[in-house]
């Protein structure tokens, strides 16, 4: 029997998302090149890679907006709204078929509907990386955008210094993410279906 096929991301939600994906994996390349590189052979020149971190950094904080400004607006929203009653339950059912019961053709404990687009380990994660990882890096990006603005000394420490380690350690996290994020993807009717629907907007 076909799967059925639902409209679940919308043109705004799409556009959206492969500029945000488009951004990070700037900003990740441009971060690790700039963090990591060797002077004498690096990744990309310095100058550019400082120069394309800042521009892409200052265009995923307009598309922050959008997304929020958008979540706010439209139905989409609901999707990031998380029931605390019987969380661990729901989470640990839905990471034992990750663990076992996929392996074994087992039937997915929430699948995907019209109301939820989200299992629950999904909906934890975005919810993390949307609404705390994304802003922590946002704040931490511009702090070092304009350092005259950073509290110099904070408990002893080196406010730059803080600052710094906060925005490598959320920028490790969102990476991360991503390639999990791009593993899951994978997890569908076929290899290829998720990414599809991220490109018709229907979900088979």
């Amino acid at each position: 029997m076909a799967s059925e096929r639902l409209y679940l991301y919308p043109v705004w939600v799409r556009l959206w998302h492969w500029f945000n994906a488009l951004m990070c994996l700037i900003l990740i390349l441009t971060g690790v090149s700039m963090q990591y590189s060797n002077p004498e052979f690096p990744m990309i020149r310095f100058d550019l890679a400082v120069t394309w971190h800042n521009v892409s950094g200052v265009l995923i904080t307009a598309s922050y907006i959008i997304f929020i400004i958008g979540n706010l607006v439209t139905r989409n929203g609901k999707y990031y709204r998380a029931k605390i009653k019987g969380l661990f339950k729901r989470l640990y059912k839905q990471f034992m078929y990750y663990l076992i019961g996929i392996f074994k053709d087992a039937k997915k404990p929430y699948p995907i509907t019209k109301k939820r687009k989200f299992n629950p380990l999904q909906k934890l994660s975005y919810i993390l990386i949307m609404y705390v990882a994304m802003p922590l890096i946002f704040i931490t990006g511009w702090a070092l955008l304009y350092p005259e603005a950073i509290i110099h000394n904070f408990l002893g420490f080196s406010g730059l210094h803080l600052t710094g380690l906060l925005h490598i350690f959320s920028g490790f996290i969102i990476s991360v993410f991503m390639l999990v994020h791009i593993y899951f993807c994978t997890i569908g009717t076929t290899a290829l279906s998720n990414f599809k629907a991220m490109i018709n907007g229907w979900h088979e």
